[in-house]
C-alpha cells in the first residue's frame, strides 16, 4: 500500500559482473525497479541502497570468483501510471535510431 504522499517510481539500473579470470567476458544486467517515495531525491536514495544490496561476489561452476557490481543508475523517473492494481504502463524511453537498438536487444535477432 501506498503511504500518504509516496509516489511510484520506476528506476533503470545497470550491472556489470566481471571476473579476474582471462576467460570470463563480463556480463551486464538491466533492471527495471519499482520504488515508492515521497520524492525523486528519495527514490534515488533508495535505488541507491538497494543496488548496494545486490553488489558482490559468489565463486561459479569453473571455480572463477565472479564479481557483481551497480555500473550505473540510468535512470529513476515517475511511473507513468500509478495505479498498479490494474494494467498500467511503467516507463517509457524514446530513441531515433533503431538499428542500434536491434543490434543491443537480443529478442529482436531475425
Amino acid at each position: 500500500m501506498i503511504g500518504q504522499g509516496e509516489t511510484v517510481y520506476v528506476a533503470v539500473v545497470l550491472y556489470e559482473a566481471t571476473s579476474a579470470s582471462p576467460t570470463y567476458e563480463a556480463l551486464y544486467r538491466e533492471d527495471f525497479v519499482l520504488v515508492y517515495a515521497d520524492s525523486e531525491d528519495e527514490a534515488r536514495e533508495a535505488v541507491r541502497r538497494r543496488a548496494e544490496r545486490e553488489t558482490g561476489s559468489y565463486r561459479n561452476e569453473e571455480g572463477e570468483v565472479i564479481t557483481w557490481t551497480c555500473k550505473r543508475i540510468v535512470d529513476v523517473a515517475r511511473a507513468l501510471d500509478e495505479d498498479l492494481t490494474r494494467d498500467a504502463d511503467l516507463y517509457a524511453r524514446h530513441f531515433r535510431n533503431y538499428d542500434a537498438y536491434r543490434r543491443f536487444e537480443p529478442l529482436l535477432a531475425e
